[in-house]
């Protein structure tokens, strides 16, 4: 038995069942067996092979018809095309390919028409206009290769801190932050591009501290030679208003007269500190020409000053008086009255506050934690434990609690709004109740205020942004340029 004939013999008695085939006269219904198709008539089979004509004319004159109809619609969409490409206008060009990404002529014409007006409104000499092109060129590259970096590393600018950085420009030009868009208007600027410029600056700015000010590192050293270097020369951009007495001596003063002379340098030295009128001593003993203005020598820069007070000011603070110095005309004393510009003296309020930290979780809700907090309270209130102790325990903040709670002396700023407002509300040892900040519950103590002079620390931050800024400048450079070289660029223009 062949396969076929199995095949065959699984098949039921009949798979069709005969029906009337409408629409072509002639065709009868045939029985499909499981023996197989029987031969038709001679008959029938010649009226098949008329409908196979006929159905062969019909795609015949169908296919035609498409072919036509696809021919006229082709006509026409090229009509419209050569019709548009006649009409069409040219809206940008590509001045170069950055990576996968391009700069645009008109980013290239905008640049460069913005900093020929500034460079006209400061009254520089313009180089040629297609050296100026190729700079900008240059710089708008440089800034596109940046850009691809910060997206690629995720750095992006939140609507909140661009509207925080246009509050301040708003804030500098004495207007507020809904009349920004009305100011720059009256000064052509359009709103939407001045936000996504800004928008640009941050993000570099991001950028770079990211990949160039965070890995800079000024070493104690570094620092205690910088701040040695300031103490030894006044602030170049400060101002210092000095007055000044001069006790003279002869040319051919014998040792007495010298001494005598050196006895009341230091004896109107001493009045002065004591809180005598500086102008009324210079005015009386002073034989500088300067005495009948009471010694003063008016405002002077740094750069300015002669040798022997530019030494004497920059270790100097506003109010003091130096002590006698010599020279060869004399005794000299100084007061340095004010300082304007530069470094000012900084005298903060300060703070001493110790806290317990406690944070709601999963096991402990708000109302949970409080009462936790409200409990300790009672206890070191009205039961006499160690706050401290019980902080060290207790308190969920790792950078104080090991010294049992402790913040330190703080000034302002250092703490969010609602922890320094607690603060404010305090007495000495007083134990607040408990209060929510964005860490969590606390309850604080104050253990002590004072006035503190600050100018040291902030001579020492100075110092330590000078010198890293110092070296950002080299740092950025170089890394400016190993991007430029890594990147792929192929000029358009």
């Amino acid at each position: 038995m062949t396969p076929e004939t199995m095949r065959r013999k699984n098949l039921p008695s009949a798979v069709a069942r005969p029906q009337a085939l409408e629409g072509f006269p002639g065709m009868v219904p045939v029985r499909v067996t499981a023996g197989g198709r029987p031969p038709l008539p001679a008959a029938d089979r010649a009226a098949a092979a008329r409908r196979a004509r006929w159905f062969q004319g019909l795609l015949l004159l169908t296919l035609t018809c498409a072919a036509l109809v696809g021919l006229l619609a082709g006509s026409v969409a090229g009509a419209q095309t050569r019709e548009l490409s006649t009409r069409g206008v040219l809206l940008d060009r590509i001045a170069a390919i950055v990576n996968d990404g391009v700069v645009l002529t008109s980013q290239l014409d905008q640049q460069t028409d913005a900093i020929i007006q500034r460079l006209r409104e400061q009254n520089t000499e313009l180089p040629p206009r297609n050296i100026l092109r190729r700079q900008v060129l240059e710089r708008l590259i440089i800034e596109e290769i940046q850009l691809q970096r910060a997206a690629r590393l995720g750095i992006n600018v939140s609507d909140e801190m661009l509207n925080g950085a246009l509050d301040e420009v708003a804030r500098n030009n004495g207007i507020s932050f809904a009349d920004l868009p009305r100011a720059l208007a009256q000064q052509g600027v359009d709103y939407r591009t001045y936000r996504e410029d800004v928008r640009r600056t941050l993000t570099l700015q991001l950028l770079r501290q990211r990949d160039v000010l965070a890995r800079i590192n000024v070493s104690p050293r570094e620092l205690e030679q910088a701040l040695a270097r300031q103490q030894k020369s006044p602030d170049r951009n400060a101002e210092y208003n000095v007055s000044h007495i001069l006790l003279s001596i002869p040319v051919a003063a014998d040792p007495e007269q010298v001494a005598a002379r050196e006895k009341q340098a230091r004896e109107l030295y001493e009045r002065a500190v004591a809180g005598e009128d500086f102008a009324q001593l210079a005015v009386a003993y002073s034989d500088s020409s300067t005495n009948i203005e009471g010694g003063s020598l008016g405002w002077r820069r740094g750069t300015q000053l002669p040798s022997i007070l530019a030494d004497l000011v920059g270790t100097m603070r506003a109010g003091e008086v130096s002590e006698p110095i010599r020279t060869p005309s004399g005794f000299h004393i100084f007061r340095l009255n004010e300082v304007r510009g530069g470094l000012q003296q900084a005298v903060i309020p300060q703070v001493h506050a110790r806290h317990i930290l406690l944070r709601p979780n999963e096991l402990e809700d708000d109302r949970t934690v409080e009462q936790r907090l409200k409990d300790i309270r009672e206890r070191i209130v009205n039961g006499g434990e160690d706050f401290a102790a019980i902080a060290a325990v207790t308190s969920q903040d790792p950078g104080s609690a090991p010294d049992g709670g402790d913040l330190g002396w703080a000034g302002p700023g250092t703490f969010v709004p609602e922890f320094e407002a607690k603060l404010e509300e305090l007495a000495e040892n007083e134990i607040s109740e408990p209060f929510q900040t964005q860490y969590g519950w606390h309850i604080v103590q104050v253990l002590g205020r004072r006035m503190h002079d600050a100018t040291d620390d902030m001579r020492r931050q100075q110092a330590f942004a000078q010198i890293r800024e110092a070296k950002a400048e080299e740092e950025t450079e170089l890394w400016l340029r190993r991007l430029r070289d890594e990147a792929f660029v192929e000029y358009r223009m």
